[in-house]
């Protein structure tokens, strides 16, 4: 195959090396978003600033360019993968609308409602393609995924997602091999809704961690963000056993207790008493929960969906209630049964 990824951050980097590492020899393009970025890069072998002491394949191509520029290979390929974070989808994929090779996102979250549309809400992956390029074959792949273990070759599961199984397929070709084993589904919302709102989940989860509240505390925040992702997801579309396969349980896990997490870490370091600006610019990559929070909880309002964590997460993020208050705001929650 010969695939395209744009975006060379930290994940970006990280697919294009697995398939580089293909046993079926796949010819792969890496395009960074600056021509010096992509310059250090062929000239260090390396993403320094994203996956220090991982080399790039020496078959790895990396290119710098223009996303026109870009666009004008895109009939060469195969499968384009897009791999910037939420807030630089639109302009890709409107980008890429002429493309006929399939197209699929690696970034999990919500892009923030637009100014001046009424009653806009933020919108998941899939509605801001539909929006810009409804025509394309699109999808995503997502997953419980630290971008340096897959780098590493280390044992990683993920979905590939799209209502077209054209792409589902271009996906598996691909990137399933003995490293990464990739699980078909066409359920493309839930697939998406769980990458979004686990984020949010991991900084309640870092937060209660943070403040040394114990591994029953951690459970519980795990279980009831679980049911929180399935009541808006279903909500919104999904199906329910999505919600409990790799894309909700299994990334949910995984952001919520890894020492990788960005997320958990906002979580960690509030629980410290720092300011959420000096967090922020601390991480040095993006935090997407920060940026999806009131979205999430905006989306789920909308449709009448009741989500206390995340509620309490976005008060805490935009500072009505200290780290202490949180949790005693959500311990403090009236009794009620398990399963509403």
């Amino acid at each position: 195959m010969k695939i395209i990824v744009i975006g060379a951050g930290a994940f970006g980097t990280a697919m294009a090396v697995s398939a580089c590492r293909h046993p079926s020899g796949h010819t792969v393009e890496l395009w960074a978003r600056q021509p010096a970025q992509a310059d250090v890069l062929r000239a260090e072998r390396q993403n320094a600033r994203y996956l220090p002491g991982i080399p790039l394949p020496h078959e790895l191509i990396v290119r710098g360019g223009s996303l026109d520029e870009l666009a004008a290979k895109s009939g060469w390929t195969d499968l384009v993968i897009v791999a910037t974070p939420v807030a630089g989808l639109r302009d890709v994929l409107a980008t890429l609308r002429g493309t006929s090779a399939p197209v699929a996102w690696l970034c999990k979250g919500f892009e923030p409602a637009r100014d001046g549309a009424a009653h806009a809400l933020g919108l998941l992956p899939h509605e801001v393609q539909r929006q810009v390029a409804p025509e394309m074959l699109a999808g995503a792949l997502s997953g419980p995924s630290f971008a340096q273990e897959v780098a590493r070759g280390q044992p990683t599961a993920l979905v590939a997602t799209s209502r077209y199984g054209e792409v589902r397929d271009s996906l598996v070709a691909a990137f399933h091999s003995q490293t990464v084993r990739v699980y078909a589904n066409d359920d493309l919302v839930g697939v998406e809704v769980g990458g979004a709102v686990k984020n949010v989940l991991a900084i309640a989860t870092g937060l209660a961690d943070g403040m040394n509240l114990g591994l029953n505390a951690r459970a519980a925040l795990i279980t009831r963000g679980l049911a929180e992702i399935s009541r808006l997801g279903q909500a919104m579309g999904g199906r329910s056993e999505t919600f409990m396969g790799l894309s909700g349980l299994g990334d949910l896990v995984l952001t919520a207790t890894g020492d990788l997490s960005r997320n958990r870490k906002v979580g960690l370091l509030l629980a410290e008493g720092k300011a959420l600006s000096d967090v922020v610019g601390s991480l040095g990559h993006v935090a997407e929960g920060v940026h999806s929070a009131r979205t999430v909880l905006e989306r789920a309002r909308h449709l009448g969906v009741e989500m206390p964590i995340t509620e309490h997460v976005v008060d805490l993020l935009d500072g009505r209630l200290k780290p202490v208050e949180a949790v005693a705001a959500l311990m403090g929650r009236d009794p009620k049964g398990e399963l509403l």
